[in-house]
C-alpha cells in the first residue's frame, strides 16, 4: 500500500520533508544513510505521520497537495 509520510530532521528540526513510498521502513533507511540528495545534509530523521492510502492516485495527490502553500499550512498545524 502506497503511503505519504512526512519526516522530520533530528538534527535541525526546522527540516521537513514529504513523500510517498510503498516501504516505509526502507524509505526511511535510505534518508538516514544519506541516499537521497535532497535530506542527506539534515540526517538523522525520524517520522512525525504516514498516511496509508488504498489507491496510488489518491496518495499522489495527497502528497502534492501537502506540499503546496495550503497544503503546506495545514501540514503544520495538524501534523508538525
Amino acid at each position: 500500500m502506497p503511503s505519504v509520510y512526512l519526516i522530520k530532521s533530528q538534527q535541525n528540526p526546522e527540516q521537513r520533508y514529504i513523500g510517498l513510498t510503498y516501504n516505509l521502513k526502507k524509505r526511511l533507511e535510505e534518508h538516514n544513510r544519506g541516499e537521497c540528495l535532497s535530506t542527506s545534509d539534515y540526517r538523522p530523521w525520524t517520522v512525525e505521520v504516514s498516511i496509508y492510502f488504498r489507491d496510488h492516485k489518491k496518495a499522489a495527490a495527497y502528497e502534492q497537495y501537502l506540499k503546496t502553500g495550503s497544503g503546506r499550512a495545514v501540514a503544520s498545524k495538524r501534523f508538525w
